[in-house]
């Protein structure tokens, strides 16, 4: 018995040694950088050591949507954003759509969050010597102009390599290398050459665009990632690079469904389409599935109660396979679960018209918030349809951070998205859009270290605005 004792205390001590040196290792690690390079381990509290992109400094060429919506994004994880605007006009959509007079409007301020605005006349002698002072020092230079209208500016790729072999350039263009290069595009022309059109809407009508800004919101986005991507490439190769991100790309990038069923009808038809059940042939090309789910589990949008004066009172309802029975007791048909024309997927496809108005039936009588409860009671997804104003009234959104209140200097307080992306030790604030060159004088002394008389030189030869005039003599 002693020696059993005697033993278990051995094995402790060992178990005791062994804690005690992986402790003693784990505080070596947090103490110096590990093999990888990295730093040590913080000892701040969590969201306490600095942003994301602190440091990383962006060159923002970016106007209307596409651009200005991945420097934002950057901006929100803490990259200092440097707004590069023409003196007098700036970003066009300041002005675009405006619902305050004199205040820059709701479409600038929502895509120009916590970036600063230096204006700057790229023609002139002086202009570009700011310009070429600010490739030097920055990290990124973002730009969505026109084909050619950078190297036109005379910042080819060879000129800002040589400037700054750093610097990684950033481009959202309509179409990539092929015979559409040079084609100007916008949102709705993106959506089209991107696949999304055609394969939206219903079978018998016309192709429609999406309200969700895929095209240039959703190009943004990508780029984002891209120029991510670089800078961190660039840790390893010191080398910047250029990173395209052609907007049919993107739109593409998020139709990559209907891409996998264009290949699956040369095998036969898609049988989870409605038009399947309907008995309408498939053409050569993926149709218009109007509702149609795009997952592989039938799903459509039905009605709910006030359908007939509201109209987002409705429901996207999925007849997913695990949960069929659930459905069946929910809507009173429990004969269905072992009836031959509806107890199996296989079945239920060329009936899928006929189940879907019997479910309606019953969401007709409840609103879509009493659907949403009683089918996540069992596991079934749904999702009610969430108008603008109630997702912009929504508790739960402006909690998280997802709808934010801004306050403006010359439009008051508004509503916007804010980072839709959450990381647990980067936290975001959301700061109100730069006015028209409001950073120019900081941007000029504190960024890039212009001399008073430097500074002088460069606003008397109107490079930055309307050049101050001389005072009369007395």
């Amino acid at each position: 018995m002693a020696k059993k004792k005697e033993k278990k205390a051995k094995d402790k001590e060992k178990i005791s040694k062994k804690d005690k040196a992986k402790r003693k290792s784990l505080k070596l690690v947090a103490n110096k950088a590990n093999g990888n390079g990295l730093p040590k381990v913080s000892s701040k509290p969590w969201g306490k050591d600095g942003k994301a992109l602190d440091g990383v400094k962006i060159l923002d060429f970016t106007h209307v949507q596409s651009g200005p919506t991945c420097t934002q994004l950057l901006a929100w994880f803490g990259a200092d954003v440097i707004k590069v605007e023409r003196p007098g006009t700036g970003d066009i959509t300041r002005g675009q759509l405006q619902d305050v007079p004199g205040a820059d409007s709701l479409y600038f301020t929502m895509l120009n969050h916590n970036k600063r605005s230096i204006t700057l006349d790229s023609k002139s002698k002086e202009g570009m010597k700011v310009l070429e002072r600010l490739v030097k020092t920055c990290d990124v230079l973002v730009e969505n102009f026109a084909p050619g209208a950078l190297d036109r500016m005379g910042l080819t790729w060879e000129h800002i390599h040589s400037l700054n072999p750093r610097m990684i350039v950033a481009s959202v263009k309509g179409f990539g290398p092929g015979p559409y290069e040079d084609c100007k595009v916008y949102e709705n022309v993106a959506q089209c050459a991107g696949g999304s059109a055609s394969t939206t809407g219903f079978h018998d009508g016309l192709p429609l665009v999406t309200g969700a800004q895929i095209g240039d919101s959703g190009t943004g986005l990508h780029l984002a990632l891209g120029i991510v991507s670089a800078l961190y490439q660039r840790k390893r190769t010191g080398r910047g690079q250029r990173v395209l991100t052609a907007m049919q790309d993107g739109v593409l990038n998020l139709c990559r469904v209907k891409l996998r069923d264009q290949q699956r009808l040369a095998h036969g038809p898609l049988k989870e389409y409605t038009q399947f059940g309907q008995g309408i042939p498939f053409g050569e090309a993926t149709p218009r599935a109007g509702n149609d789910s795009g997952g592989g589990q039938p799903g459509v949008i039905l009605k709910c109660k006030g359908w007939e004066t509201d109209p987002n009172a409705y429901i996207y309802f999925i007849t997913q396979a695990p949960v069929w029975e659930k459905i069946c007791d929910l809507i009173g048909e429990p004969g269905w679960k072992t009836h031959a024309d509806y107890a199996k997927p296989p079945a239920r496809l060329p009936r899928l018209k006929e189940i879907f108005e019997r479910i309606e039936q019953w969401t007709m009588t409840k609103t879509k918030f009493e659907v949403m409860n009683e089918c996540n009671a069992f596991d079934i997804p749904v999702g009610p349809i969430l108008s603008m104003k109630e997702l912009a009234e929504e508790p739960s959104l402006r909690q998280t951070g997802t709808v934010v209140e801004v306050d403006h200097p010359t439009r008051g307080k508004y509503l916007s998205v804010g980072n839709p992306i959450k990381l647990s030790d980067s936290i975001t604030e959301v700061e109100r859009s730069p006015l028209l060159g409001e950073h120019t004088d900081e941007i000029l002394t504190k960024v890039l270290k212009f001399t008073p008389r430097e500074i002088a030189e460069i606003k008397a030869s109107g490079a930055t605005g309307q050049a101050p005039k001389a005072q009369a003599a007395e």
